[in-house]
């Protein structure tokens, strides 16, 4: 699928991206209705969507602001009804979080239990070369919505994120042909379109601080 990634211990890991997959694919499923996107006139079926990018950083600082790239294209004959992605970070931490970034904290009595790894700028994501934002909000808060896709057209799409709390995490992306349960996309293979990034968040503490607008910058 591309993009500069990183492969952690396999059992553990490819336990959980598994897991998170799984996850967001029923996210995704279940972000129809109540949102800015409807499900109400998608067409069933399956759609042909392949991965043609992915790019992240896979060694990063606190406070660094990276960009995360997908190049997603529409390999079939037939419109894409809403062409979404869901995010999550893999893990127990990570499903259970309402953040696409982020993970839920399991100590009891918090009362934001949600902590982010990553803050997503303002006006994010956006596709790419284009200064207004691309992807609208659904239901679920992980999945964010593109629109139709026509065959053989690619979406590049872009999300501008900075890193806030150390560590390594596997951040899980699955994609979708809409929103509705009986709209589904495949690869060529017959799997679900997506992959992961493994990234490791150095401890160093610089001298920053997240703005109004989620982006990390310097303190004054």
């Amino acid at each position: 699928m591309g993009g500069p990634r990183i492969h952690a211990p396999r059992s553990r890991l490819q336990a959980a991206v598994a897991g998170a997959l799984a996850a967001l694919l029923a996210l995704s499923l279940a972000a129809c209705g109540g949102g800015e996107s409807s499900d109400a006139n998608e067409p069933a079926g399956t759609y042909a969507v392949e991965v043609t990018g992915a790019e992240f950083p896979t060694k990063q600082e606190l406070g660094q602001t990276s960009l995360l790239r997908l190049g997603l294209r529409n390999a079939g004959d037939k419109t894409v009804p809403a062409l979404t992605v869901s995010f999550s970070v893999a893990g127990h931490e990570g499903r259970t979080s309402n953040l696409p970034f982020g993970i839920h904290d399991p100590e009891p009595g918090l009362a934001q239990p949600d902590r982010p790894v990553w803050v997503l700028a303002e006006h994010y994501p956006k596709f790419a070369g284009s200064e207004e934002p691309g992807g609208a909000e659904t239901s679920n808060a992980k999945t964010f919505d593109f629109g139709p896709l026509k065959p053989g057209a690619t979406a590049n799409v872009v999300w501008k994120l900075s890193a806030v709390k150390s560590g390594r995490y596997a951040l899980v992306y699955s994609v979708a042909a809409g929103l509705a349960t009986a709209t589904k996309a495949e690869t060529a293979g017959g799997a679900t379109p997506g992959g992961s990034f493994a990234v490791r968040i150095a401890a160093k503490t610089p001298n920053k601080v997240v703005n109004d607008n989620g982006e990390v910058v310097r303190r004054r």
